[in-house]
């Protein structure tokens, strides 16, 4: 029988973006995530090779959520019209409408922007959105089970 390490384990999801820095501070704002050691932003105006190449956000106590790889080019997604799929997505959680209605100022004021609008949905409150880079994400009510969807 096989040990419970010999299997395979997610470590983080992983988004391309052309400005990796910028896509790292939205998220890092957004989830209270700090950067993998080394990572961090230099000081203003200095170079940052790291912001043009590789990024990875962990939770306070160091486990891996987020990397972010720096592509020449990224076709931001269309959805919900036809076009260029959304691919993935994330699933973010809160525990209450109310706490969905105060989250949507500070998404739209660290540079997301709404595509979808279901928070009157009795079954399921939610509201998707866009990264700075297009990626779509939901933040949806699950006050009892936080990442189902």
């Amino acid at each position: 029988m096989a040990g419970q390490d010999d299997g395979i384990r997610l470590r983080q999801v992983v988004l391309d973006c052309t400005d990796a820095r910028a896509l790292a501070e939205f998220y890092r704002a957004l989830l209270g995530l700090v950067y993998r050691p080394g990572d961090e932003p230099p000081e203003a105006g200095a170079d940052d090779p790291r912001g043009r190449d590789w990024l990875v956000l962990r939770t306070p106590d160091g486990a891996p959520q987020l990397a972010f790889q720096q592509v020449g080019t990224f076709p931001a997604a269309t959805w919900p019209d036809d076009g260029v799929p959304q691919q993935l997505h994330l699933d973010l959680t809160v525990a209450s409408a109310g706490n969905l209605l105060a989250q949507h100022e500070r998404v739209l004021r660290l540079g997301g922007r709404l595509l979808l609008d279901r928070i009157d949905d009795a079954e399921e409150p939610l509201r998707v959105y866009a990264d700075p880079a297009g990626h779509p994400f939901c933040v949806f009510v699950s006050p009892s089970h936080p990442g189902e969807h």
